[in-house]
């Protein structure tokens, strides 16, 4: 993901200056050498550099710090709280009208994702804010730009109004925007052609079209891999168009994000959205803060949190855990809470959610961590609906039974009910804990430390939640 190896350096410098017991010149110096380097090889605009570098001396040297209990912890916020000033300060929303109806165009350069981000933005419109949607296809360059744009509005359950490729982009949107007004359509988005590069035809397209219906956000689409380029793109793009936003897209690559974090100050265009992968629903608004937060390791809870609640069972979970504290856990809610965590996404950009997990999630080996899973799914779906409610009972021919169908081994087998008494013991104890009345932090953490004793869970997995509390 964009800003992983700027995470990791920026962490690592981070820990070290929070240690320091006294902040002195030589020491803050280090660590802003540091971070110049990080934010450098993250390919952020040098200017940039400079100027953050600058703030960031001048409000470390202020009263509060000097006089802080922790000077190095301090520190810590100042440069955190100075990434959320260089990505936007505050989530920037989409500018939808009072009354009337809302036009929302996208433009891009060709291969940038514009097409499939209309739909993505269309169907986060119409799930979170309950907009009443219709998508524009005036991408009549490129003959398969329509036919894409139909599919996905198929798959969002959105109408798309298109021409065809014989009418010129600027008459489609005329008729288009006639056509979603008549209709009561309440947010009208126009998917524009793009070039392979900047070129006055592509421009004066925009400016008619601009001319012709005044939209209401202007957002173009760029591609996270292409660096400091991403500038180069906004200012090109702004000077001709009144741009109200970005779009970033494959934010799950292995580019560096230094053009992410330099775009907001150069051209003053915030990031609105950004895409995280190929499906329709791997489209996220983009907020600052919680950037930030993800960027020095602090984890996430509340996109994770969000994420949850837009792609899980929330009454199965509810059922399940009600079930797991009653002691009625089985293998076939084992079952279900894998595949309600796969819902999620990959366990490494979990891991990266969690605050003090985002130090094990570059060590997990997501290729082993999956085909485990898949592992121990089959081996839960090759038991028989008797075998699920009851692992102790499973003989040894039922488990070479079990090994032969799910493409196993009894060993694998043996050690899956084991985890599963151990995991099915722990929720027991918490259970009966909840039912005295005796559950607490104290009494949880000693608990933690049993379980972790007993091979119940991980000791690595417990050491982030160890270390915060020692903190």
């Amino acid at each position: 993901m964009a800003f992983d190896s700027l995470s990791e350096r920026l962490n690592k410098t981070m820990r070290n200056i929070a240690g320091k017991g006294r902040l002195s010149d030589a020491n803050m110096e280090d660590m802003l050498k540091e971070v110049r380097l990080a934010l450098l090889e993250a390919d952020v605009n040098y200017r940039i550099v400079k100027q953050f570098l600058e703030e960031i001396r001048e409000k470390a040297r202020g009263e509060d710090v000097i006089n802080s209990v922790e000077p190095g912890q301090m520190l810590v916020k100042i440069v955190h709280d100075q990434l959320i000033e260089l990505l936007g300060n505050e989530q920037a929303g989409l500018n939808f009208k009072e009354e009337g109806m809302t036009i929302i165009m996208l433009v891009g350069l060709q291969g940038t994702g514009k097409t499939t981000s209309v739909a993505k933005i269309a169907r986060i419109c119409a799930n979170k804010f309950n907009r009443k949607n219709m998508l524009i296809a005036a991408d009549v360059i490129r003959p398969a730009a329509i036919e894409q744009l139909q599919t996905l509005g198929k798959e969002i359950d959105t109408e798309v109004f298109t021409l065809g490729t014989s009418t010129g982009a600027l008459e489609t949107v005329r008729r288009g925007v006639e056509y979603a007004k008549k209709n009561g359509y309440d947010t009208v988005f126009i998917d524009t052609a793009g070039r392979l590069h900047i070129d006055e035809e592509l421009m004066n397209e925009l400016r008619q079209i601009n001319n012709a219906v005044h939209p209401d956000e202007i957002l173009l689409t760029v591609d996270a891999m292409t660096g400091q380029d991403i500038v180069n793109v906004a200012r090109a793009f702004s000077e001709t168009l009144p741009l109200t936003g970005l779009v970033v897209t494959k934010f799950d690559g292995d580019s560096r994000g230094g053009g992410v974090l330099s775009v907001k100050k150069i051209t003053n265009v915030p990031v609105k959205f950004v895409g995280e992968g190929e499906k329709i629903e791997d489209m996220d608004i983009f907020y600052p803060d919680r950037m930030a937060d993800r960027i020095l390791g602090m984890g996430d809870i509340v996109s994770l949190v969000e994420r949850a609640q837009e792609k899980m069972d929330l009454e199965e979970s509810e059922k399940m855990a009600e079930r797991m504290l009653s002691g009625k856990f089985t293998m076939d809610d084992m079952l279900k809470q894998f595949e309600q965590i796969q819902k999620l996404g990959s366990l490494g950009g979990i891991m990266k959610m969690l605050p003090g997990f985002s130090q094990y999630a570059d060590v997990l080996d997501e290729t082993k961590a999956n085909d485990a899973m898949k592992h121990t799914k089959a081996i839960i779906q090759s038991m028989t609906p008797y075998e699920r409610a009851n692992p102790a009972k499973i003989r040894s021919t039922m488990k070479k039974r079990i090994a032969r169908g799910s493409g196993t081994t009894v060993n694998d087998v043996n050690r899956l009910i084991n985890q599963f008494n151990k995991m099915k013991k722990a929720m027991d104890q918490i259970g009966n804990m909840q039912r005295a009345g005796s559950l607490n932090e104290e009494s949880l953490e000693r608990m933690m430390e049993n379980a972790e004793k007993n091979g119940q869970i991980p000791a690595n997995l417990r050491m982030p939640y160890r270390n915060n509390k020692k903190n």
